[in-house]
């Protein structure tokens, strides 16, 4: 099976740095996992994720251990990386990765949540944020770029693609859901639209991460309309398998790195 990878057309103008948006496909996991799940936390064999992770690395160019993934916990926390981490090494608390190293693979890994890359191409820095709607509203994708221009990037220079991930008409959610929201930033009700159960909303998340990074003047920013929950050939989604009463589920990576150096 033929792996297959989104990119983002702003980031691929990009000099210097390489991207990719991974979906399931062309791996050599089984059942749940089946078939590039990338995700260190599964409950997968760990040999088959380990070659999973070097076909993706290898994908964009660079050796398995070129490739670097935190252990995400939906927080505001960012991590400078300054070369790969050793074999075994403890994987950081974080939900984003920024470098101005050259042949660091900075990895974010979803099911559901949207993969932000980021890259000021000028400057030499890149950063990877995993944005679901927690950690957005946290502020992980201000903190991601506030790292990166303390690494020498400029606000301005800066593009950022958001990659596929659950979308409005798949995510469903309480009145409480919504209230949460709109009591703490009232311009976000238009991000809510009925459902079809009473009390109910359909989110989106997608238009939530592309407002946060609107408000920060990047240089431009890039959404890419790919469903987790609704596309399950390509990807894999949390909220499709706890729907269907399932257990555990494979993670997505989503990639970047600076060539050169």
């Amino acid at each position: 099976m033929a792996m297959m990878m989104r990119s983002a057309g702003i980031l691929d103008a990009a000099a210097d740095t390489r991207h990719g948006f991974f979906t399931r496909r062309g791996g050599v996991s089984r059942g749940p996992y089946d078939s590039l799940n990338c995700g260190l936390g599964s409950r997968d064999e760990p040999e088959r994720v380990a070659i999973n992770r070097a076909r993706a690395a290898d994908r964009l160019g660079f050796a398995a251990d070129a490739l670097v993934t935190a252990c995400q916990v939906h927080s505001a926390r960012v991590e400078v990386v300054d070369r790969p981490w050793p074999a075994g090494a403890a994987r950081p608390q974080v939900d984003a990765l920024v470098t101005r190293t050259p042949g660091v693979v900075l990895g974010v890994l979803t099911a559901d949540c949207a993969p932000v890359l980021l890259a000021d191409a000028e400057a030499g820095v890149i950063g990877a944020a995993h944005a679901g709607w927690r950690g957005a509203k946290a502020g992980v994708l201000e903190a991601a770029v506030a790292a990166m221009t303390a690494l020498g990037a400029r606000t301005d220079g800066i593009s950022a693609a958001v990659g596929p991930c659950i979308q409005q008409q798949s995510y469903e959610v309480a009145a409480d859901f919504r209230a949460a929201f709109v009591t703490d930033e009232a311009d976000t009700g238009a991000l809510f639209a009925p459902a079809t159960r009473d009390g109910h909303y359909l989110f989106d998340l997608a238009g939530y991460v592309r407002r946060r990074l609107a408000a920060l003047a990047l240089d431009a920013v890039e959404v890419l309309a790919d469903d987790t929950a609704g596309d399950a050939d390509n990807f894999f989604s949390y909220r499709r398998t706890t729907l269907a009463g399932g257990g555990d589920y494979g993670r997505g990576l989503s990639a970047i790195a600076l060539v050169g150096g």
